[in-house]
Parts: C-alpha cells; sequence; structure tokens
C-alpha cells in the first residue's frame, strides 16, 4: 500500500511563472474542477467546480431578489425572425450562432437558432405582457445555458456552452433605466468584491466594446494574476432600441402609447476562470472562504487510536451547523498526501485532530491562503473560525489588490505603453481622443484593447498617445482573455 500512497501522492503542477497557460490547465484538471467534453470547445463542469457556481448563484441571486427581481425561464430555441429584427444585434452575433435546421427527419420551415444571449426571445414575450405603465417595471432574471460557437476556447473562460444568469428588464424613463443599470453593475461589484475577494475596477465600455444593440455598455474589469484583464461582468442600457424592434409598447398615466426603455446584464462561469487566476498559486487552487464549496476540511490524524474519530466526528457535526465541512478519514492516503491534496483544492482552513490535540483540549488549523499553522481551543470554535474566514476573505482581496497596483502603470507615452504590453503586461491608465481609429491602430500594434472609461477619472494629460490630438477620456488598456 505504501508504495501506491506515493504514485498516488498529489500531482504536480507547472509553476504559473513557467507557463501560465499551463498552470491554469492543470490546476482545473487536477482539482476536478472540470473535464472537456466530446464536443469541442464544450466542458463537463464536475461536482466540486459546480459547486463554486451554486455558491456564485447563491450569493448572486439574494441580491437579486432584495432588489425586487424574479427568476423566470425562456426557451433555449428561437426562430431566425426573431435575430433579424434587431439588425446591429444580428449582424453582432451570427457569426457564433449555432443553427437547428431539422426535427428529426423533417427540415424546419425556419430555422431556429439555440440562444447565445435572450434579448430576442424575452422582448418578444414582453411585447404581449407590456400594456399599461402599471405593467412596469419588469425586472426578470434567468439563470441558463447558452451556446456561442467560439473558435478558440478555455474551460471556464470562454467555451462553445456555458451557464450564466441574464437580467432583463423594461421601465416607463429613461432615468429608471439607466439607474437599473447601473444598480446591477453595482451588484455585481458586490458580489466580485465582498463574495470572491476580486477586486474589479467599474467603467463604460467604448464604442467599439459596447455590446450589439446597448446604448450603452458598463463593465467590471478584473485583473488576473498573469496581469492580463477578464471582463467579470457586464450590464447594459438598451435605450428603445429593442423595444422598438420587437414593439414593447405601453399606455402611460397620460394617456399616450409609449414606448419602454430596457435593460439587460450578466454574469457566468468565466467567475470561476477569474478566481483562479486571481487567487491561485503554484500548490494550486485558493478559494475564497464565502464561495468556496467546502470551507473546512476536518482530518483525524492516527484515528486508530481510541476516541480520536469520534471526537473528530463530534467536531465536525457541530461546525457543519454553520459551515460547509468535508470529513476526510480515508486510511488509504497518509496524512501528508491528504494535507497536500486540500491544499491542492483550495480549502479555505484544514483542521487537523489527533491523541495530543485531543488531550490539550484544541485542534491544530492551517490557513491555505497563508499556509499559517496555529492551534485553536475547542471551545467557542465556530466563533473563532467564522473570525478566521473573514480575515481569509480580507488577506485575499488584500494580496489581489497589492498584485493589481503592483501592475497597474500610468503614462501617455505610447512607446512605453507598447513596451508594458510587450514585456510585463498589466493595466495602463492612459489618455484617449475617443476614436475608434485610435482604439483600432492600438489592438493591431499590441494586442491590448481599452477594457474601459472608469467612472473614477483622472486627468493625466491633454493629448491622447496614439494620434496626438485632444484628449477626452482617462482609460484603463490591458490585454485581455
Amino acid at each position: 500500500m505504501g508504495n501506491k500512497k506515493e504514485q498516488d501522492f498529489v500531482k504536480e503542477i507547472t509553476p504559473m511563472e513557467e507557463d501560465f497557460s499551463q498552470w491554469y490547465t492543470d490546476v482545473i484538471l487536477k482539482t476536478d474542477m472540470v473535464d472537456y467534453a466530446p464536443v469541442k470547445g464544450c466542458m463537463v463542469i464536475k461536482p466540486y467546480g459546480y459547486g463554486v457556481w451554486e455558491q456564485i448563484q447563491r450569493v448572486t441571486d439574494r441580491r437579486f431578489k432584495e432588489t425586487g427581481h424574479k427568476n423566470a425561464y425562456f426557451p433555449l430555441l428561437i426562430p431566425e425572425s426573431f435575430l433579424k429584427k434587431e439588425a446591429e444585434h444580428f449582424e453582432g452575433f451570427a457569426p457564433e450562432v449555432l443553427w437547428v435546421t431539422h426535427g428529426g427527419n423533417e427540415e424546419l420551415t425556419e430555422r431556429l437558432f439555440i440562444r447565445p444571449t435572450s434579448e430576442t426571445i424575452i422582448c418578444t414575450m414582453y411585447s404581449k405582457w407590456v400594456q399599461s405603465y402599471r405593467d412596469l417595471p419588469v425586472l426578470i432574471n434567468q439563470w441558463a445555458n447558452v451556446i456561442r460557437w467560439e473558435k478558440t476556447t478555455r474551460p471556464f473562460l470562454r467555451t462553445a456552452e456555458f451557464l450564466w444568469q441574464e437580467g432583463h428588464t423594461v421601465h416607463a424613463t429613461e432615468e429608471e433605466a439607466q439607474e437599473e443599470t447601473l444598480r446591477m453593475l453595482e451588484i455585481y461589484r458586490q458580489v466580485a468584491e465582498d463574495e470572491l475577494a476580486m477586486p474589479v475596477i467599474l467603467g463604460q465600455k467604448s464604442e467599439k466594446e459596447k455590446f450589439a444593440g446597448a446604448n450603452k455598455t458598463y463593465t467590471m474589469e478584473a485583473m488576473m494574476h498573469d496581469g492580463k484583464a477578464l471582463q467579470a461582468g457586464t450590464s447594459h442600457n438598451l435605450g428603445q432600441n429593442f423595444a422598438r424592434m420587437f414593439d414593447i409598447q405601453f399606455l402611460d398615466k397620460d394617456g399616450v402609447r409609449k414606448y419602454g426603455w430596457s435593460t439587460s446584464w450578466g454574469v457566468s462561469t468565466r467567475l470561476i476562470g477569474g478566481i483562479i487566476m486571481v487567487h491561485g498559486d503554484n500548490r494550486g487552487l485558493k478559494m475564497p472562504p464565502r464561495v468556496a464549496p467546502i470551507q473546512v476540511v476536518i482530518l483525524p490524524i492516527a484515528f486508530h487510536k481510541e476516541g480520536v474519530l469520534e471526537k473528530a466526528l463530534e467536531i465536525k457535526n457541530e461546525l457543519a451547523k454553520t459551515f460547509r465541512v468535508e470529513f476526510d478519514d480515508r486510511d488509504t492516503y497518509s496524512p501528508g498526501w491528504k494535507f497536500n491534496y486540500w491544499e491542492m483544492k483550495g480549502v479555505p482552513l484544514r483542521l487537523e485532530i489527533g491523541p495530543k490535540d485531543i488531550e490539550k483540549g484544541q485542534v491544530t488549523a492551517v490557513r491555505r491562503d497563508t499556509l499559517e499553522k496555529f492551534t485553536l481551543s475547542m471551545e467557542g470554535l465556530t466563533e473563532k473560525i467564522s473570525e478566521i474566514l473573514d480575515d481569509i476573505h480580507q488577506t485575499m482581496f488584500n494580496m489581489a489588490l497589492k498584485n493589481r497596483e503592483e501592475k497597474t502603470y500610468t503614462t501617455t507615452d505610447y512607446e512605453e505603453i507598447k513596451r508594458i504590453m510587450k514585456e510585463t503586461p498589466g493595466f495602463v491608465k492612459t489618455m484617449w481622443c475617443g476614436s475608434r481609429e485610435c482604439e483600432d491602430k492600438l489592438k493591431e500594434e499590441t494586442a491590448a484593447t481599452i477594457r474601459c472609461l472608469p467612472f473614477e477619472q483622472e486627468h493625466l494629460g491633454d493629448t491622447c498617445p496614439f494620434c496626438g490630438k485632444k484628449a477626452e477620456h482617462m482609460v484603463y488598456i490591458a490585454k485581455a482573455y
């Protein structure tokens, strides 16, 4: 059995400094988060990975409901004619659409597409449901899967099929729609920072980068460990574009029929990719405690000795009333193997309970974020662990913020921007004139894009570094996933 144990010792992970992309692949596969599906570009989310998604759903859905939103479900299949109603939207999504042409052996009279997003089908239904100002606002969200036939894929970050939520609302006025768009972006910020320990920058997307069919798109951008950006969530003010195309009209208080103002907003399973790449290290995952599928793992040590297993189980049952707890009493692996295994899985707190601990009325604790080892009295253990998990969350947030700050540069010199993007990728704060030509030039010459026009604007200079004309905005630029 000893040889078997050694052979099964936690498998090596490629150091992130050596090859970040390979590190990411190693981590997601070796921690049993995901597996590749038989269909190109699709993934199987295994229980541990899905457990993270369930926790993200929980903390996000609670906030949706607190702000008056209700969940519904809309069809996966949508008639082709619906997509063509909104020309800009159609053009934006057509290359990624997967088509259904046959039902059994019969060719369909009208092709159906599998939703890449649901504006068209949802707006069609809203046109039936909205008749009067009394029907507004409509505040609906759905948790669903979508299909986008992506050319290059990577599990969680970009796959042909992924899980997400998409909120779709209709309002009586432009002001209300804008207020809703920013309210939902703020909810996403709360989820990212207060639950995932992931610092984000909020701002508006450029015209080039905005959602197809939107008036304005707002985004939260997170920095990954390697200095690349991740668009972690978006919220769109759709104006009256979809309302006019799909005839969402209501009779207002003044007796006049008017078009509604709509929004849409979403986050997806790419948040899981964000968690991995923001917090992970060369030992594997580091799970933020508030969304970790397992918050505490308990390992009885020398549990063949009298009373160890019983005491460890007693503590487990008590802690399980408050926390998501795993109890590892497998006798086929050594304690050392288990330590490494649970560290790799990123469980925030490990508790070891052996005969000496029981004698002293304590447990030995190890934090995953700092690898600090210490003892805790068995008295008042629940309260102490709550405090430790909160501290782990804050420490992880601070570490991620420090990484972002160290990799954020400020310059209005284009040559310097090109050098940074080539040698030390990160966020660059700079000025921009607002032209599409400069944006295209940046992407072509550096592979970086304008991530957002941040809400917190700073005056860094008067001229655009790309063309020398008058600068209008401060922007964040970065390479992105």
